[in-house]
């Protein structure tokens, strides 16, 4: 009986030990369990972490990016290479298209109208900045834009207060500021006379729409009689008034000089074909024009100019200021340049003092 008691003991103290045993060893698997699980949760944690860190680099990106919309009046040289020239100058202050900026471009074809609709599509888009380049464009896009956050950076703006784009002491009426082309009307009477010594009449075209015109035509009737000129003017309403405005200027006139007039620029080859036939000689205001066929001019350089605006921009679009901060400026260097091909056509020896400080000589005409 002893033996059978004592066996039942040692079975249930067996028992218990490889009870405690199980127990221990689902113990340290549960605390495995719950370490991946932590583990696995972690990981998720860290995961999501890293999607939103990524999301938020994207966002960040999107915020940098900025849409603008270049609004050309015409196309002419001068307004092409204030256009190319404005994409520089942004891009040295780190706004890249195709990269943080997006761009639309569009053309008025020298059309108001045109100009109008082009502004308004601007703004239904969206845009951070309106780029205007050139009077009619700049008029357009801030009389669009006059009752929106949107501002506008005009260039090749002849006259910013005649064009009601400016006050007097150049600060702005709104939101709106940029560059002049100021021409150095007496630089360039000087000039002329240099080369036409017997000269007596200068015949200037102008588009009677255009204010930078009005503004420049009436700087250089009062400059004139100081270089024994006389000045005989024709305004022009669109570019199919040109051939016989042409026609009749050329009558009256020993030489003519062209202006930043985006109407008459626009037709400029046709004015230099007539004129070339009379052997009288066309004068440019810049150096696109000269490259056609102008004589010389004493002029700008309007990349140099597209650039300087850029940089005006680059400072709205950066938040540093806004345009309605920022007084317009003038660029201020002109400079000489001369087409030798034309003046042997025309039998005209330039001043040599001119050639040696030109900027640029051309030895040929383009087409």
């Amino acid at each position: 009986m002893k033996k059978i008691i004592l066996s039942i003991l040692m079975l249930s103290m067996a028992i218990m030990v490889l009870t405690a045993c199980g127990t221990k060893e689902e113990s340290a698997s549960n605390l495995e369990l719950e370490s991946k699980s932590s583990s696995s949760q972690k990981k998720t944690e860290d995961t999501t972490t890293g999607i939103d860190t990524a999301n938020d680099t994207v966002e960040n990106t999107q915020k940098q990016q900025v849409t603008i919309g270049i609004g050309q009046f015409a196309e002419h040289g001068s307004l092409d290479n204030c256009r190319e020239g404005f994409l520089a100058g942004l891009a040295e202050e780190g706004f890249i298209e195709g990269e943080n900026l997006i761009v639309y471009t569009e053309n008025a074809l020298a059309d108001g109208s045109n100009a109008n609709q082009i502004a308004n599509n601007f703004l239904a888009k969206n845009v951070d900045l309106i780029a205007a380049i050139a009077t009619p464009m700049a008029q357009s896009a801030f009389g669009a834009a006059m009752n929106t956050d949107t501002p506008v950076i005009f260039t090749a703006v002849t006259d910013p207060v005649a064009a009601q784009l400016a006050n007097a002491d150049r600060t702005p009426i709104g939101n709106i500021t940029g560059t002049s082309d100021k021409l150095p009307v007496e630089l360039q009477l000087e000039m002329i006379r240099a080369i036409l010594p017997e000269a007596k009449t200068i015949g200037i075209m102008y588009s009677t729409s255009e204010a930078n015109s009005l503004s420049a035509i009436e700087e250089y009737k009062e400059a004139a009689p100081k270089y024994g000129f006389e000045i005989v003017e024709s305004g022009i309403s669109t570019i199919a008034d040109v051939p016989l405005a042409a026609d009749n200027l050329l009558e009256k006139v020993d030489c003519i000089n062209n202006l930043t007039d985006n109407t008459v620029v626009s037709a400029l080859p046709v004015i230099l074909s007539k004129a070339t036939k009379k052997n009288i000689p066309v004068f440019g205001s810049e150096v696109e024009q000269v490259k056609l066929g102008c004589l010389a001019s004493m002029g700008l350089d309007y990349f140099d100019l597209g650039i300087q605006t850029g940089k005006m921009a680059a400072q709205v679009l950066k938040g540093e200021k806004q345009a309605s901060e920022i007084n317009f400026e003038v660029i201020e260097e002109a400079a000489f340049y001369g087409n030798a091909a034309v003046a042997k056509k025309l039998g005209i020896t330039l001043p040599e003092d001119f050639v040696n400080h030109a900027k640029e000589m051309f030895d040929e005409i383009t087409e």
